[in-house]
């Protein structure tokens, strides 16, 4: 057995070697003195050390059998350093915005032993050195004063575990009242800080003595499980089902659970309402907002539905003949009763899957309006759809967000029913991708006498945020809707379009080998490690080489899990690694970004216009400006160090991250250790990403696996049945 004796170090922080920002886990080198020519390795919960800061350890000498001798950190104090090494690393080591490298040598070399007290009493000092002029003194000042009011949030919260990024937002957002706040109601952090979850809030308040049964902690527990159920796309949840996962989190009885939520439904943060699944009334609760939005959608639907159209009644089989002769078509029969419909409804549903001419009726509904109105408006979902959208019937679309256009002073969107839009026809591309929330504030912006069309593919992923809007309006049988099931785009050689609706209905895809060039290949692989292999060699050198496609924008790995070998955060180090490997880079929330990375937005950010989905590439790293700029088709978003928890990296994503997106090529690796993920619709919907080139590298077992899984996971809504209830069957 071997007893570790306390034992006691100082010196200066060298350089972290690793930091988790969930955990505050860190390892650093530490030096003795500055004439320390060797650096001692120290490991332990320290989340806000910087380079250069002077620190106390209390601890105990461990041997790792990998890494050797380090000192276990049981108790620490820090400080700001006192030699001239210290002070030089620690202004360089990104701690102060407006101070790099460069200027932190220049800084030191000028004021030596008196930088800190220059900068903390007479920053205008700092215009007397080289490179900084007023502006820059001025930021320099700014956050540095910031940074000292900082520190007493930041120690306060790392004995709470919280790493040093996520108290800056903390800090952020509450400024100096940070502390005071937290320790009335450390729950408020998890609902107004991104990042923050209820667990964090919950440990903070355990140790600030707060009982596990008290109301304040048993209401957040609640919201939070309703948020997070959010999360997983639900709208609303049966209400034994919430104190069921509620009691099970907050380990409280299930009396002080029921208690919380009349008290929560007194105070309005939810609502609780029955709805009918399948014969028997189930009460359901929802947040407030989502209530709104579900309600909001079938009072809107319902708005347009029975307001006059604009457009003047259109004989439809003369407008059909003519745009046929005019574009040279020759319409099936399911063609032209979509087509049909979507000249004389109001509001009109058309689903189908790839290849059954969506758009070659999307064109047609155009070409035909345009004749009558030159009101017209197209948009989708995502950039990448509008984008696709506007190629296809070469009209300008927007995205929903541009359209509605945010409101940076009030926040919310610009148009809404007060300022609605100006059209007297709306199409809306990839509907199934549109979520509660966005839907709602759409139909509010829509104007009394708009027709609308909504165009999608029904058997597709549902959209990324809470609700199955779509499916929804399908279901509660008020609105039109054509199906389109009859295949037309299916060129010589193309088994895409082919696969994609034989997996759809359940039957194994065509995997055997031609003498042609196919564009849907697969590769039998058996371990997690030999597809990982295969991944990387097809990205980096056979495709390329093969077909000409550029790893980073026309080539997209879709990984159906996260966690794994071949989950999408193991496959981003590796992909990384093998085409990005060198340049600057910064090391964030426990992620590696370099100048040159393919990244992706994770959450809607209505103040940088920048949102879930969006796909981008890492065009500066400003590390004196603690700042990264990234372009997203063209337009350049600017993130502080903080912010880029909303950034991941994009070589593999997951396949319901790419929704309404399509790449040129795409590849798919699939392997039973998915099982959990492995459905049919996921499938389905990954495949359909790829234009030109599918490739599928795993087993056929899985895809056996997938296919034989069409249970689609059930999402609690009740906007099919708020929409039946407003709308009347035979409307």
């Amino acid at each position: 057995m071997i007893v570790y004796m306390e034992d006691q170090i100082s010196g200066t922080i060298d350089h972290i070697v690793y930091r988790s920002e969930e955990t505050g886990f860190t390892v650093a080198k530490l030096n003795k003195s500055s004439r320390e020519k060797d650096a001692f390795c120290i490991v332990g919960k320290f989340p806000s050390i910087q380079v250069g800061e002077a620190i106390n350890c209390k601890g105990i000498w461990k041997h790792h059998p990998s890494f050797g001798r380090q000192f276990d950190v049981g108790e620490y104090e820090l400080s700001v350093p006192k030699d001239l090494k210290g002070i030089k690393r620690y202004l360089a080591s990104g701690t102060i915005k407006g101070i790099g490298p460069v200027n932190a040598k220049r800084i030191v070399d000028k004021f030596g032993f008196d930088t800190l007290s220059v900068i903390d009493n007479d920053p205008m000092q700092l215009t007397n050195v080289e490179g900084i002029g007023k502006k820059r003194a001025l930021m320099i000042m700014e956050h540095w004063e910031e940074h000292k009011s900082m520190r007493d949030v930041m120690i306060f919260l790392r004995a709470h575990e919280v790493g040093s990024a996520l108290s800056k937002k903390i800090y952020r957002r509450y400024g100096e009242k940070s502390i005071e706040v937290i320790k009335e109601n450390p729950f408020v952090i998890a609902r107004d800080v991104f990042g923050v979850g209820f667990k964090t809030a919950d440990r903070i308040a355990t140790e600030l003595d707060i009982p596990k049964d008290s109301k304040v902690r048993v209401e957040a527990g609640i919201e939070y499980v309703l948020q997070k159920l959010s999360d997983d796309g639900h709208v609303c949840v049966p209400e034994e089902k919430l104190i069921t996962v509620s009691e099970e989190m907050l380990a409280v009885d299930r009396s002080s659970i029921s208690s919380a939520i009349i008290a929560l439904e007194t105070e309005n943060h939810i609502i609780r309402k029955e709805l009918m699944t399948s014969e028997d009334p189930v009460l359901h609760v929802w947040l407030k907002k989502l209530y709104i939005c579900e309600t909001g959608i079938a009072k809107e639907l319902a708005r347009i539905l029975f307001a006059s159209c604009s457009i003047r009644d259109i004989k439809c089989d003369k407008a059909i003949e003519w745009v046929q002769e005019k574009h040279y078509l020759k319409l099936a029969k399911e063609q032209i009763t979509a087509l049909t419909t979507g000249l004389s409804e109001k509001i009109h549903i058309i689903t189908g899957g790839p290849g059954t001419g969506k758009s070659t009726i999307t064109k047609a509904i155009i070409s035909i309006h345009e004749k009558i109105s030159d009101s017209i408006l197209l948009c989708a979902p995502t950039g990448r759809a509008a984008k696709r959208m506007s190629e296809i019937t070469r009209k300008k679309a927007f995205t929903i967000h541009s359209l509605l256009e945010f409101d940076f002073v009030n926040g919310g969107f610009k148009k809404s029913k007060d300022n609605p839009l100006k059209c007297d026809l709306i199409i809306i591309d990839e509907a199934s991708m549109i979520d509660t929330n966005l839907m709602y504030s759409l139909l509010r912006a829509i104007p009394d006498h708009t027709r609308v069309i909504f165009i999608g593919d029904i058997d597709q992923l549902p959209s990324v945020g809470p609700g199955n809007v779509l499916k929804d309006l399908i279901e509660s049988k008020r609105i039109p809707m054509t199906r389109l099931f009859q295949i037309f785009r299916q060129g010589k050689g193309s088994r895409i379009s082919l696969n994609a609706h034989n997996i759809n209905r359940g039957i194994f895809p065509e995997l055997q080998k031609t003498k042609e060039k196919s564009d849907f290949v697969f590769i039998e692989s058996e371990t997690p490690e030999e597809i990982s292999e295969h991944i990387l060699s097809l990205t980096h050198e056979k495709i390329p080489a093969s077909f000409s496609f550029d790893p980073f924008d026309e080539v997209q790995i879709l990984s159906p899990m996260r966690r794994g070998i071949i989950g999408v955060d193991n496959l981003n180090i590796l992909l990384q690694k093998k085409l990005n490997p060198n340049g600057i880079s910064i090391e964030r929330f426990g992620r590696l970004f370099r100048l040159g990375d393919k990244v992706m937005q994770i959450r809607n950010n209505y103040n940088k216009v920048v949102f879930n989905g969006d796909v981008g590439r890492i065009i500066e790293i400003d590390e004196e400006e603690q700042r990264v700029d990234i372009s997203f088709d063209g337009k350049v978003i600017s993130y502080d160090h903080i912010e880029l928890d909303e950034i991941i990296l994009a070589y593999a994503v997951s396949i319901h991250k790419y929704q309404g997106s399509e790449c040129p090529c795409i590849i798919i690796p699939i392997h039973s250790s998915h099982f959990k993920l492995l459905q049919r619709n996921l499938l389905y919907t990954g495949i359909t990403r790829g234009k030109k080139l599918v490739v599928l590298v795993g087993t056929k077992k899985a895809i056996a696996l997938a296919i034989g899984n069409d249970e689609v996971k059930t999402r609690h809504t009740g906007l099919s049945f708020f929409i039946a209830n407003r709308i009347p069957l035979d409307l």
